[in-house]
């Protein structure tokens, strides 16, 4: 039997390596996906048992997007040494490490923190590093579609995370579902693992990753210097943080929304969270597929901002007692409209920026999407908790994404013209 060379994919994949690099990528962007989605899914039970008030999950979530952008700020040098498959799998083990503590300390505010951020911080590489094997390895005219495939494995693990971890916690406790979680991470860094010699072929032996490494300036900055070699690049990373504050208070706040302030069971509210989520996970496929065939996905950006921000007016306008189902209908249209961006627009970013520096710009702008989405869910949980209602925060949170896209409309039809 022929030996297999460095770097080339198993026998049974090497027709297709890029079938291969998305499927370890969407697996590990799943199980990580899934592991954050589970704070907020079943985060009035944990907060029970920690004496605060449920709206509070949406802090301790932010403190988990905090860690990735800990990663996105300082992680480059570790994808460039270890290379992208290697720093996924020490992700996932990190973020095994950080829910397995909130499984066993979580009612202890530094634990919370403290796990929180963890599973955060092992969840940062997931969009540099995935979005590095696929720029490499997908079929240009299908890179949106494909980039935006992986995306879908955010939703697809939150999506799991609104099904299966709601009952879980119910019938073992919440914190035997958390380590239920731990172990699916750690089985899927180990799934991964014949996939490394082909893909971490690019990376640098030789990098530093000491501390001094990590903190020196041109590490600081390089993700924000390689946001400036093309003028689509920065109204794309403003766009970005709009649409990311949208998506981090739906996915820290909507079922503690949906509980609290209209009367809907834990189970429901997980099912509508669920429907969110699996919109999303479809209209991130679909939506990179018409893009992809229309050529204009900065347009079709545009757009959704403007859907995303009416279907959630909608929906939290509903009001209390309305039926179960209504609520789980209006979830998937924010789903759809709301969470299926990140995909297109980093595959946007990917054609844009140079080929050597598409692992840094996208750190730039997931960074900046980061920074909307610890911010956006943070402000909104602050708000909510000092003033005792929901429809004002969250119609606020709503309106932003409308009046970004008027203002950005111009500068990303002009930058496009250009291209």
């Amino acid at each position: 039997m022929p030996q297999q060379q460095p770097g080339e994919l198993p026998s049974h994949t090497a027709a297709a390596p890029w079938v291969a690099a998305l499927g370890a990528t969407v697996l590990i962007q799943v199980v990580a996906s899934l592991a954050l989605a589970a704070l907020p899914t079943i985060g009035p039970l944990i907060m029970r048992d920690a004496g605060l008030p449920a709206e509070t999950i949406g802090q301790v979530y932010s403190f988990g997007l905090l860690g990735t952008v800990l990663f996105l700020a300082f992680g480059t040098p570790i994808l460039a040494r270890l290379g992208p498959v290697r720093t996924l799998q020490l992700g996932t083990l990190v973020a095994a490490l950080g829910t397995a503590a909130l499984a066993t300390a979580g009612v202890l505010p530094v634990a919370l923190l403290t796990g929180a951020l963890l599973v955060g911080f092992g969840s940062g590489p997931n969009v540099p590093a995935g979005t590095h094997i696929l720029a490499r390895t997908a079929p240009p005219a299908h890179r949106t579609l494909v980039i935006s495939a992986r995306q879908a494995g955010a939703p697809l693990g939150g999506m799991l995370a609104g099904v299966a971890v709601p009952p879980l916690a119910a019938a073992l406790g919440w914190r035997a579902a958390l380590l239920l979680v731990a172990g699916a991470l750690v089985a899927s860094a180990l799934a991964v693992q014949p996939l490394r010699p082909a893909l971490d072929v690019d990376r640098d032996p030789s990098r530093a990753v000491g501390l001094r490494a990590l903190i020196a300036p041109a590490n600081l900055t390089a993700p924000f210097a390689a946001l400036g070699l093309h003028p689509l690049l920065i109204p794309l990373v403003v766009l970005c943080f709009s649409l990311s504050v949208l998506m981090g208070t739906l996915s820290a706040l909507t079922v503690s929304f949906l509980v609290e302030a209209r009367g809907l069971a834990l189970a429901e509210a997980g099912a509508a969270f669920a429907a969110m989520q699996a919109a999303g996970f479809a209209g991130r496929l679909a939506l990179g597929w018409l893009a992809d065939r229309t050529g204009t996905a900065t347009r079709d950006l545009l757009v959704q901002s403007f859907a995303a921000s009416a279907s959630i007016v909608m929906l939290v306008l509903l009001p209390a007692g309305s039926p179960p189902t209504l609520f789980l209908l209006l979830s998937g249209v924010v789903g759809f409209a709301a969470l299926s961006w990140p995909g297109i627009l980093n595959a946007e970013v990917a054609r844009f920026a140079p080929p050597d520096r598409v692992a840094e710009a996208t750190m730039g702008t997931v960074l900046v999407g980061f920074a909307g989405l610890v911010g956006g869910a943070a402000a909104c949980s602050a708000v909510v908790w000092a003033t005792g209602g929901w429809t004002i925060p969250l119609l606020a949170v709503a309106g932003q994404a409308a009046v970004f896209a008027v203002v950005l409309a111009p500068r990303l039809r002009a930058a496009w013209a250009r291209s």
